[in-house]
């Protein structure tokens, strides 16, 4: 029984789902909504009805990490027990394919924002940007967006920014990256792969490329290709994928790629109300 309804077999299947697996996201949606489609439709296949918001606490589920609405890729999903183990997805490394635009900068630090600034990119050569990628590897400082999802006085900056309040940027932070290596050079047109640890922004990583070369640079596109051990070409389902029956398949593959399970003392003082969306 859900919320006083009695539950045929796909809603026992369902509710009997746990741990960690990966959906697209594709580019336009946010996380959050995201995953509320998917949620949407597993509660309609296995025929429980929602009556308005009461279905989010009826199915547990959450997930790893925001990926920005703009951006596509590997979002890692927690269902039942597996919602407790997206804390530790956010420490994990990440790879992402971005393509930065050299010449132009916005207010957001990509494509969806203002042009703030426009300047000259043509003495930039391939060689010139392959030797700034090398002062951006290993244990970095780097200063988050103010269109971000980090937040103040409990509301985030992108929010504020929005209403245009003033909104002073947080001080530079420590991450790391892992690898960083640039892979296409059409100008004004560049495309890099990095690997990075929790907390890190590609955005910021783009903008900062630009000014080091004494230009300016936005991030045009940004897909995440893996997410701690979960890549996108492997693992992640496509949104015709989203049936019950194909995460639990998702579900059996996965359960090798991760650490041993919680104790069962762990496991028992779970709160059914919390939920475990986290965000970077």
């Amino acid at each position: 029984e859900a919320g006083g309804v009695v539950l045929g077999k796909s809603a026992d299947k369902l509710f009997s789902l746990s741990g960690l697996f990966a959906v697209y996201k594709p580019k336009g949606p946010t996380s959050a909504g995201v995953l509320n489609l998917l949620k949407e439709r597993l509660l309609a296949e296995a025929g429980v009805k929602t009556n308005g918001n009461k279905g989010n606490q009826v199915l547990k589920i959450g997930h790893g990490g925001t990926l920005d609405s703009a951006a596509a890729g590997v979002l890692v999903v927690g269902i039942g027990k597996g919602t407790k183990m997206l804390s530790t997805m956010l420490s994990g490394s990440k790879k992402y394919t971005a393509v930065g635009l050299l010449g132009k900068a916005t207010d957001t630090l990509d494509a969806t924002g203002k042009v703030t600034e426009e300047k000259p990119y043509d003495q930039i050569t391939k060689r010139d940007l392959e030797n700034v990628l090398q002062k951006f590897t290993g244990d970095i400082m780097q200063v988050p967006p103010l269109y971000s999802a980090l937040k103040k006085d409990g509301e985030r900056l992108s929010t504020l920014m929005k209403r245009g309040e003033a909104v002073e940027a947080k001080p530079a932070r420590p991450v790391r990256v892992y690898s960083l290596s640039l892979q296409q050079f059409q100008p004004p047109l560049f495309t890099l792969d990095v690997e990075c640890g929790g907390g890190f922004y590609v955005r910021s990583l783009v903008n900062d490329i630009g000014k080091e070369l004494s230009t300016c640079a936005t991030m045009q596109e940004l897909t995440r290709t893996k997410h701690g051990p979960f890549t996108l070409e492997e693992h992640a389902l496509y949104e015709d994928k989203w049936t019950i029956d194909e995460i639990a398949r998702s579900l059996e593959h996965c359960t090798s790629l991760l650490p041993g399970e919680p104790s069962h003392k762990k496991l028992k003082t779970e709160h059914p109300s919390e939920t475990a969306v986290s965000c970077e």
